[in-house]
């Protein structure tokens, strides 16, 4: 069997903060709490697990780990939509809602750790 992506886990100092701004920009639910907690949207789970219970569990797994070098994509209906609700939250907005020349429409966010998030619309 070939395998499935079905999410991926990002490891912070601050699960609320992190879970509560995607939750924000995602429209959903946070389920669970710290040490872990996610948010499920359709066709994946985007976790939060504590920095502290990863170094607990595995040891100097996190020493050569850094926020902000990887961007989180995320298709949306109407990314101006989307950027007048999360400028009104007080959303950082990396680059304000801009057509790419192959015609996909996005707008870039960073979130509380740093990492940038590309909420896009194909054309």
């Amino acid at each position: 069997m070939q395998p499935h992506f079905t999410g991926t886990a990002l490891i912070t100092d601050d699960i609320p903060a992190l879970a509560a701004f995607y939750a924000l920009v995602l429209d959903a639910e946070v389920e669970g709490e710290a040490p872990f907690a996610r948010v499920t949207v359709p066709g994946a789970v985007l976790s939060f697990f504590s920095a502290q219970g990863m170094e607990s569990m595995v040891p100097g797994s996190t020493s050569a780990a850094a926020s902000g070098n990887f961007t989180l994509e995320f298709r949306v209906t109407d990314v101006d939509a989307r950027h007048e609700l999360l400028t009104a939250q007080g959303v950082e907005i990396l680059k304000p809602p801009t057509t790419q020349p192959w015609g996909r429409r996005s707008v870039w966010l960073r979130d509380p750790d740093g990492n940038i998030v590309n909420l896009y619309q194909e054309g």
